[in-house]
């Protein structure tokens, strides 16, 4: 609660409109009902044309992939919230920007809820791309991009195979913006197929989404995922790379 009020004044003080997206998941271990919220700000609302960037600011309830200290304390600084503090960022030059398609960013709930091997993935994205698919809004979403564990202070990301099969476009294009900027972090070849909130944005909704994630991360899901192992840089290279990405893309109406 105290995080959503520190988002909600950071992004209406930059003139952004924001509201919550609730919902209700179960817990694993009790079955008792969850209350979940996907955090939606808006940028030209207006717009009808929109681009969605994504990120999740849940963390996991325990690092259960730490061999020490598997029900230790969990921070997430990079796997979670280092797309909130891109997305924090980001506003500082959103605001009172033209582009050629309104932004709208969620930040999901519920991206791992899971104690130990109980639990589901994806319940904020799933829940979001389930209702954009049933109750359509005015807007449309031409594309979507995902970022996920994008801190790590040795930075690599690589495109992500079901990235590539669902929104070629949409992610070659990405990396060829950031080839133009000479962004060495960006290397443009496949390698990790990972299982993200991309997916039902991809298949549910059908908003071509890329995943930009550094999959190498050897802290992953561990005590020592602090921010003392993350980076500014590399907040500040993938902003580099989505701004000029989002300042001019491809056709996406295509």
């Amino acid at each position: 609660a105290e995080q959503q009020k520190i988002l909600v004044e950071h992004f209406t003080a930059f003139d952004a409109e924001v509201r919550f997206q609730q919902f209700d998941a179960a817990h694993p271990l009790n079955g008792q009902p969850v209350r979940m919220n996907n955090l939606i700000v808006s940028w030209h609302p207006q717009s009808q044309q929109r681009v969605l960037l994504a990120c999740h600011y849940d963390t996991r309830p325990y690092p259960d992939r730490d061999l020490i200290l598997p029900r230790g304390k969990f921070i997430g600084a990079n796997d979670g919230a280092s797309g909130v503090a891109l997305f924090m960022e980001l506003a500082h030059h959103l605001q009172g920007q033209n582009f050629p398609y309104g932004i709208d960013m969620v930040l999901f709930d519920g991206e791992e809820l899971i104690y130990g091997r109980q639990g589901k993935y994806f319940l904020g994205s799933e829940y979001f791309a389930t209702n954009y698919r049933d109750e359509p809004p005015a807007h449309k979403y031409l594309a979507g991009v995902l970022v996920d564990m994008i801190a790590d202070r040795n930075l690599d990301l690589f495109q992500e195979k079901n990235s590539l099969k669902y929104a070629p476009l949409v992610t070659k294009s990405i990396w060829e913006t950031a080839t133009r900027l000479k962004v060495k972090e960006f290397i443009n070849r496949a390698k990790h197929e990972v299982q993200d909130d991309h997916l039902p944005l991809n298949e549910i909704a059908q908003i071509p989404t890329c995943d930009i994630i550094d999959f190498d991360y050897r802290f992953w899901h561990t005590t020592k995922d602090i921010p003392a192992q993350c980076s500014g840089r590399s907040l500040a290279t993938v902003g580099k790379v989505l701004l000029a990405w989002l300042a001019n893309p491809p056709d996406l109406s295509r």
